[in-house]
């Protein structure tokens, strides 16, 4: 049925055939919504010398709160369909590889601007999701076979590698279809290629008892979830190389791609984006600095035709989008595109039209899109839009990380009095380190390992360093800090890893609170660490369980 869509678009034709219900019984005569204009807010650097000190003068908006009206029309006169924005065709059944004229927008974007260089003959095809999640099943959906342990014999079983620390949807999502989860050691930039617990090691001395040498490789390379890594092109093309001799299909997740932050570190985010085997001819520009300033994707390394990579409007509109597009080599979109044809179809044309409008905007006098003429965002404004989200976030991270800093040590003078001070006196300081972080360069993560290990109770036989963990996990909460912060054991994919040391570190968000609320919570979590190294006994940690004692609310 679907190939008879095609049809449907052929001026005056009598449409018989499909099961469509007239669109002017839809009860919606126009969508509309106020919107930012692209211009909101700041923009930083986009290869600072220093970390600049300004980033930290001004987190509020910038610019103005001027907004535009979007208006999607009932109908538009325009017979083409990769130009038409209407309710008329968003809100009737469409093809799967998504709403016709935001795809053919994301497509071209994709191929001239995001990934100019991607070196595949005819360029790579696209295909609209229900968000990234949703791309990430439907790509295992294409590339494994489900496995069962009461039927199937292990031999069969395949597997995926996924980061030593990971995004547990992608990795609750393979477990149903029985796929073995296999961890790659990480370091500050994200996976590993060599070394003991790397890629190569992992893939090298794999243990056939297991099953099959893992097929496919799932990975967060830009402000990695959670520790916030940022993988340097140089990584790239070593893991690259390594799927290649292995024949591994990457499943590049890369909601923050945008969110890169070269004041964290200047000069490790310019050897990041450093090609340490550049091509004979010159590189393509994409027509923008920002984005030519940040670190590419697998895709601009793929010569064989083995990335899939996953994109979301989450991040860079809103969650509740439920819209992103997977880009890949033809031939692999050709199956993700029957697999959505028989699962979910298109994502909502509700959300589709609006997001169309809002860049595209009308390209007849119907309907009104985003920009301070009506006429859409445009590719700059797009452009312009990420590039202040990439601002205002950056300045967040900045904010939080100098305050992380400076109270990531506890320092105690011993023996000295008010009165006159030897030098010997002075010298009586003891120093605690607390905790310690890298600052990111990309995502909304900050990775903070705890050093439990200097905690007055860390060796008290009775008190295991989970309970230790867990005690300041709780701490933080009460009333007096109250700061919420996400423990490492939700990303550690097995249990092993989960034992072993994932309860020295928390993650913690600095993009989700109000900016009014950063500094606050901030300083709430370094007061809330400097006050648990005064817990001295069980009791202190028995009184803190009794605290995590408290009933969820009936509604969770």
């Amino acid at each position: 049925m679907k190939d008879f869509y095609k049809y449907f678009q052929i001026p005056g034709i009598g449409n018989l055939a499909g099961g469509l219900p007239n669109h002017n019984y839809f009860p919606f005569d126009t969508l509309e919504g106020a919107a930012a204009l692209p211009q909101r807010f700041t923009p930083t650097p986009n290869r600072p010398v220093d970390p600049p000190v300004d980033l930290l003068a001004e987190t509020a908006l910038s610019d103005s709160q001027s907004t535009s009206q979007v208006v999607v029309p009932k109908t538009s006169d325009l017979q083409d369909i990769l130009r038409t924005i209407d309710l008329k065709s968003a809100l009737q059944y469409g093809t799967a590889q998504g709403y016709p004229p935001l795809y053919a927008y994301l497509r071209q974007f994709t191929i001239e601007h995001m990934h100019p260089n991607l070196p595949y003959k005819d360029g790579p095809e696209i295909v609209l999701t229900c968000g990234a999640t949703d791309g990430f099943a439907k790509s295992l959906e294409a590339l494994n076979n489900p496995w069962d342990a009461d039927r199937d014999w292990i031999r069969d079983r395949e597997g995926i590698l996924v980061e030593e620390y990971a995004y547990m949807n992608a990795v609750q999502a393979a477990r149903p279809r029985g796929l073995n989860v296999v961890t790659v050691k990480i370091d500050d930039e994200g996976m590993k290629a060599d070394g003991k617990g790397g890629l190569e090691d992992v893939l090298e001395h794999w243990d056939l008892g297991r099953g099959k040498r893992p097929h496919l490789l799932y990975t967060v390379t830009i402000g990695q979830n959670p520790t916030s890594g940022v993988l340097s092109l140089t990584r790239r093309k070593a893991i690259y190389a390594l799927c290649v001799k292995y024949d591994i299909i990457i499943i590049e997740d890369d909601p923050y791609w945008y969110l890169q932050y070269p004041s964290a570190n200047p000069n490790r985010f310019a050897s990041a984006t450093h090609d340490p085997s550049p091509p004979l001819t010159p590189k393509k520009a994409s027509g923008y600095p920002f984005l030519d300033s940040l670190v590419p994707s697998y895709l601009s390394v793929d010569t064989q035709g083995r990335v899939i990579r996953l994109d979301t409007f989450s991040k860079t509109v809103a969650p509740g989008c439920r819209l992103g597009w997977i880009t890949t080599q033809p031939a692999l979109c050709e199956r993700l595109l029957r697999i959505t044809e028989c699962s979910t179809q298109q994502p909502s044309g509700f959300v589709q039209s609006v997001i169309a409008q809002l860049i595209i905007g009308p390209q007849a006098n119907e309907g009104r899109g985003g920009g301070k003429e009506d006429k859409g965002w445009k590719t700059d404004g797009w452009i312009r839009w990420l590039e202040g989200l990439r601002g205002n976030y950056e300045r967040r991270m900045q904010s939080m990380c100098r305050i992380l800093d400076e109270g990531s040590q506890l320092v105690e003078a011993k023996g000295a009095g008010f009165g006159h001070r030897s030098d010997a006196d002075w010298s009586i300081v003891n120093t605690t380190t607390l905790y310690s972080f890298q600052w990111p360069m990309g995502g909304m993560f900050v990775w903070v390992r705890i050093h439990f290990e200097n905690h007055p109770l860390f060796n008290d036989p009775h008190i295991s360093h989970e309970k230790l963990s867990h005690a300041l996990w709780v701490h933080l909460t009460t009333p007096e800090f109250l700061v919420l912060v996400a423990p490492g054991s939700i990303f550690a994919p097995t249990e092993e890893i989960r034992a072993e040391d994932s309860w020295r570190y928390f993650r913690i968000c600095f993009a989700a609170v109000d900016e009014n609320e950063i500094e606050k919570t901030s300083r709430g979590f370094v007061e809330g660490v400097r006050d648990f190294w005064s817990k001295t006994s069980g009791d202190d940690l028995e009184e803190l369980a009794r605290a995590d004692r408290v009933e969820a609310p009936s509604w969770m």
